[in-house]
């Protein structure tokens, strides 16, 4: 498999390989730095990776994971080809670059399946025309009397003097 180049700051990208090894070899690609080694690179974010058989994905299989699990549109996903993979694969998302510019150099013993993108989200939308979102649309507060809070600080002082007096009583 040749090189593949991956982007600084990539983001939504899934690489998904076949991996031609024994369960056993396999299984070690969980353990950290490891994906790093057959992947040819350094400093990967294991959280970003995961490794696994296809035959525990039950009746999802690979084409309900990438759809309904990362979120890969249905027009990317070749679903007779996705349910012909068996065996053990690894799928590696953008995430796990760190945001950093690499060069992947594939081990002889990964077959890269395929590269999907996750749909992002749509954050456009038309402005809201309702009554309540045009400004200073908001019903205005009544004006308040200052008065109660005037006769409460009056009350409050009082209180403050009568208890100074009553200390000072006390002690003299």
């Amino acid at each position: 498999m040749s090189d593949l180049t991956i982007a600084p700051h990539e983001r939504g990208v899934i690489r998904l390989f076949a991996l031609n090894m024994r369960p056993e070899e396999a299984k070690f690609l969980r353990e950290p730095g490891a994906a790093d080694q057959v992947l040819g690179v350094t400093r990967l974010d294991p959280d970003q990776i995961d490794v696994f058989p296809v035959a525990d994905l039950e009746d999802l299989g690979l084409y309900g994971y990438l759809n309904e699990g990362c979120g890969v549109s249905a027009d990317q996903l070749d679903r007779t080809a996705l349910d012909a993979v068996e065996g053990w694969v690894m799928v590696v998302r953008s995430a796990a670059f760190c945001g950093r510019a690499t060069t992947l150099t594939p081990d002889r013993r990964l077959r890269l399946i395929g590269l999907y993108t996750e749909e992002a989200t749509n954050w456009t939308g038309r402005p809201i025309e309702t009554e309540s979102a045009k400004p200073y649309s908001a019903p205005q507060p009544a004006p308040q009397d200052d008065k109660p809070r005037r006769i409460g600080s009056a009350i409050l002082a009082l209180v403050i003097l009568i208890a100074i007096g009553g200390a000072l009583w006390l002690i003299l």
